[in-house]
């Protein structure tokens, strides 16, 4: 007896395990569409143009066909994410070389932290994420909420709140930090159980 699935809403990991066990290309096909709208609103805030964006998303699944047969991918959003934001980076790279060539390190290396962003997360750990974003120094603050949540590059951060480029990517990294620390420590001290 055989049994049909209903491919057009498998998991993640079913329709990735199903393209490297068959090499069918429906099944990486029908994961990379349910990104597209993400990766296209990524790529456009990198490249600012639509026509740069949508080249970059078809680029893309053309760079990751094979790609992801050799990588070990325990989650495919947060990994396509970072592929996506360092590929649109090396795009930038090659045709402004200034423009980025001070970032030792990539801005979108934030999947984790993106996660703890999504509204149907954990519950406790967005609470924590809360309050812990109150108690951040006001220039990581702003820019953590200005990148992460507007969306905004370094350089709209830079140019709004007057800050230099260097500056922007510190208060972001160490925005980051402080709150991964901070989130690990508030919810043992809640005990997993926020007032």
């Amino acid at each position: 007896m055989r049994y049909w699935i209903d491919w057009e809403n498998a998991g993640d990991e079913d329709l990735l395990s199903r393209y490297i066990r068959t090499g069918d290309m429906k099944y990486f096909g029908i994961l990379y569409c349910r990104y597209i709208p993400l990766l296209y609103g990524l790529s456009l805030k990198y490249l600012k143009t639509p026509e740069d964006a949508e080249d970059a998303v078809m680029q893309l699944f053309g760079d990751l066909v094979e790609k992801v047969k050799r990588q070990e991918i325990a989650c495919f959003k947060n990994w396509l994410y970072r592929v996506a934001g360092n590929h649109c980076l090396q795009l930038l790279r090659k045709r402004h070389p200034a423009m980025v060539s001070d970032w030792k390190e990539e801005p979108v290396d934030s999947a984790e932290f993106l996660n703890l962003l999504e509204e149907h997360g954990d519950e406790i750990q967005l609470k924590a994420l809360h309050h812990c974003m109150e108690h951040l120094p006001d220039q990581q603050k702003n820019c953590i909420r200005e990148f992460f949540l507007a969306e905004k590059s370094y350089a709209e951060i830079s140019e709004q709140k007057g800050y230099g480029l260097k500056s922007v990517k510190s208060y972001i990294q160490n925005g980051k930090r402080n709150l991964k620390s901070c989130i690990e420590k508030t919810t043992k001290e809640w005990g997993y159980c926020p007032i």
